[in-house]
């Protein structure tokens, strides 16, 4: 009997998301008794070691819980993770399996902060571990791959294509410029050359919402799987993943398992960022300005729900027609799965990262509102109420630790310590390019942060408005 090729897929970043999502497709396929595929799993930073003991002291094998609006839940052993990668200082195993010839795909999740750009999508040098990588380390993503890549090319192991799997929009594009010019800032022209011509970044599209494990998971899967589970993920039933057909060296048949293989990813992502992503933060900072801690009690809040549903139906909608996908039936199911009861989604986890979300998926509607001559009343109010959220960190109120990846404290302390954080805010280019330099998208900002502030002591409970 003739055997199986096989060929291994690594994924780098072992959060919830990679196993909920893209693990899930494979173990897909393995279910319809494809085994050409498995999963080879590691992490850049050592904060996931604990979970990659666990994963590999159960042989790689978890639980996914998936819960319906409707309070429907299913459970599966995931199983297309075969191999762990142990983590160490120099991530050697991680560059040894990733140099491997049978690894055809690298694939990882960095989100927002993790491709260190200016608002000009150039590398923030400035940042400590970038520049760390710059002078040879790898703590960063472009650090780790180009270590890896090295490693392929001095071996001859052959091409790789690497797959950013976040809500970066280009995510493709976005990695091989830094990646380009990371290598280019190290002076690297040989592997440069090497790179383009062995390697190929598809931008993908992925949508799953996986919060943070309920404590009472693990009960669940051993009544429902017989499994003792120290590592069970979550998600929401509605899954989705667009993908560039650009591999290099081969491709699980992805097709197979409804992924959806298309010529470009844009009208997908750009629906995903603005309508499901941006709407997302809105819900959370609104609803945290309030004094509630779930996705599902903020948008299912009158007032909070119309801010969303304002926002995309007055600012996104005109912005991204035409488009392949009905936009107006894609907010209302984006609005019934944030409502979801049964996910509980927190607040504190959609509400992180805002100094990316505001350039990427905020601001470029903002731009394209004013380029159409229309005020953008409706979209304001997203960066409106990221500014009064902010000021509650600067006051110390938050109501739990506030997650950012760059944050720059001791800059954002000042700007409120200002005789005018409004000016400041409403004029850092990082956050809103063009419209830095706009007097008149300053007095929208000065408006709308009154009104919401208005909003914001009429609903918020006694204790919080001290």
């Amino acid at each position: 009997m003739a055997t199986v090729e096989h060929f291994t897929w690594m994924h780098i970043g072992a959060g919830s998301f990679h196993r909920a999502h893209q693990a899930w497709y494979l173990h897909r396929l393995l279910v319809q008794g494809d085994q050409r595929w498995s999963i080879a799993l590691g992490n850049i930073r050592d904060d996931a070691n604990q979970l990659l003991d666990i994963l590999a002291a159960q042989k790689g094998e978890y639980a996914l819980e998936t819960v319906t609006p409707a309070g429907e839940r299913s459970y599966e052993k995931i199983t297309s993770i075969r191999k762990i990668i142990p983590w160490d200082e120099q991530l050697s195993a991680l560059v040894e399996q990733g140099a491997a010839a049978d690894t055809r795909v690298i694939s990882f999740t960095v989100t927002e902060g993790g491709y260190y750009l200016d608002t000009h999508f150039k590398l923030d040098q400035a940042n400590p571990e970038l520049q760390a990588d710059l002078k040879g380390g790898a703590r960063t993503i472009y650090g780790t791959i180009a270590r890896i890549l090295s490693t392929r090319r001095a071996r001859d192991t052959g091409s790789v294509t690497l797959l950013s799997c976040d809500n970066v929009r280009h995510n493709g594009e976005r990695f091989h410029e830094g990646l380009t010019e990371f290598l280019t800032l190290r002076g690297e022209t040989e592997l440069l050359a090497w790179v383009k011509t062995h390697t190929t970044t598809p931008n993908t599209m992925v949508d799953r919402i996986t919060p943070r494990p309920a404590a009472d998971i693990a009960g669940r899967v051993k009544e429902k799987l017989g499994m003792d589970d120290r590592a069970p993920v979550m998600g929401e039933s509605f899954i989705q993943w667009v993908v560039e057909d650009n591999f290099i060296a081969g491709r699980p048949a992805l097709e197979d398992v409804d992924v959806e293989m298309v010529d470009s990813v844009v009208p997908y992502e750009e629906a995903k960022i603005r309508i499901l992503n941006a709407s997302h933060s809105c819900i959370a900072w609104a609803g945290t300005l309030i004094g509630q801690s779930y996705i599902h009690e903020s948008t299912g809040t009158d007032d909070i729900r119309q801010m969303a549903y304002d926002y995309v139906t007055q600012d996104v909608i005109p912005s991204l027609t035409p488009s392949p996908l009905d936009l107006a039936q894609y907010r209302d199911v984006v609005l019934e799965r944030f409502s979801n009861p049964y996910i509980r989604d927190t607040n504190q986890r959609v509400a992180a990262d805002g100094f990316s979300k505001i350039p990427g998926f905020i601001t470029p509607t903002l731009i394209e509102c004013y380029g159409r001559g229309q005020q953008p009343k409706a979209t304001a109010v997203l960066p409106a109420l990221f500014f009064i959220f902010m000021r509650r960190w600067h006051k110390g109120d938050l109501p739990y630790a506030y997650q950012d990846g760059i944050l720059d404290e001791a800059a954002t302390h000042a700007m409120f310590a200002s005789a005018d954080p409004i000016a400041q805010y409403a004029r850092d280019a990082k956050l809103f390019g063009p419209l830095a330099a706009k007097g008149e998208f300053e007095q929208l900002l000065r408006e709308t942060i009154t009104r919401l502030d208005a909003w914001v002591k009429a609903n918020a409970p006694m204790a919080a408005s001290h």
